[in-house]
């Protein structure tokens, strides 16, 4: 297991500028939802493969960020709880979260309907050289239907393509052993399709004032995600979800008295 040095997490303090720009953005989340689609945004277009971010117009909008940005949703759209990661892919604390964490929370709350995973791109590209690419190589995947393996399979290889100075090809293997299309990969991932959407992925990230990854936030549909602090453990991330589901179930509870209430005053 990584140690909390090899995990790269740097300090989370926050001033009051930076957390009253987190809340506001976060409460824009909440009125429009969670990755919206559909935004076309204007990229400049290098050709070759999209290693780094582009140039994105017209985002200094919070609503039109919001639909830029474009989170990957894994479970069903209605349930209550929505579990949001911003996350590197070059980042050992977010693969052991992927592939020792996610499941668990998986079988208890996303097979179960009471909530759904939302992943947002935060490729730390000033740390991490190959994160950018590596995030447009799972959305070149989830243009196939193969995004949540692709994406757990860069976590699994970590050590491998990370070493590699132009990781395409090993990209290409990956894609081709879950069974996707390699040329039409291949093809995306030579190009600079999705660019626009990871940069916007990481604007929304700087915007809501984050500096580490994986950053989990739990919030319910319609309300103010609330951030986990540094321990992301299963434990951890478990208390935060069923203290938001009893939140939101007492607060049902209540409405629901309010409303007898009132229709036996009339």
């Amino acid at each position: 297991m990584a140690s909390r040095g090899e995990r790269r997490r740097k300090s989370r303090d926050s001033n009051g500028s930076d957390m009253t720009r987190f809340y506001w953005v976060l409460g824009i989340v909440a009125v429009l939802g969670l990755g919206l689609v559909g935004y076309q945004v204007a990229a400049h277009r290098a050709g070759g493969a999209a290693t780094q971010p582009v140039d994105l117009k017209g985002l200094d909008d919070p609503a039109a960020l919001m639909r830029a940005a474009q989170g990957i949703t894994k479970g069903s759209p209605d349930a209550p709880v929505t579990i949001i990661e911003f996350g590197d892919y070059e980042c050992p604390a977010c693969g052991e979260f992927t592939l020792q964490i996610q499941p668990q929370v998986e079988k208890a709350y996303v097979a179960t309907g009471r909530a759904k995973l939302v992943f947002y791109d935060y490729p730390l590209v000033s740390i991490h050289a190959g994160s950018f690419i590596a995030a447009r190589a799972a959305r070149c995947a989830n243009d196939q239907d193969r995004f949540w393996q692709f994406h757990s399979e860069l976590y699994r290889k970590q050590n491998d393509w990370v070493a590699k100075a132009n990781p395409i090809s090993a990209f290409v293997g990956y894609a081709k052993s879950l069974g996707m299309d390699g040329g039409a990969f291949q093809h995306c991932l030579e190009s600079d399709r999705h660019a626009d959407v990871v940069t916007a992925d990481m604007r929304l990230a700087q915007q809501l004032g984050l500096n580490s990854t994986p950053t989990i936030m739990v919030g319910l549909a319609k309300g103010m995600p609330r951030r986990l602090g540094e321990d992301f453990s299963f434990k951890a991330v478990k208390a935060l979800v069923d203290q938001v589901l009893a939140e939101a179930d007492s607060a049902k509870a209540n409405g629901a008295k309010a409303d007898t209430a009132a229709a036996g005053g009339r």
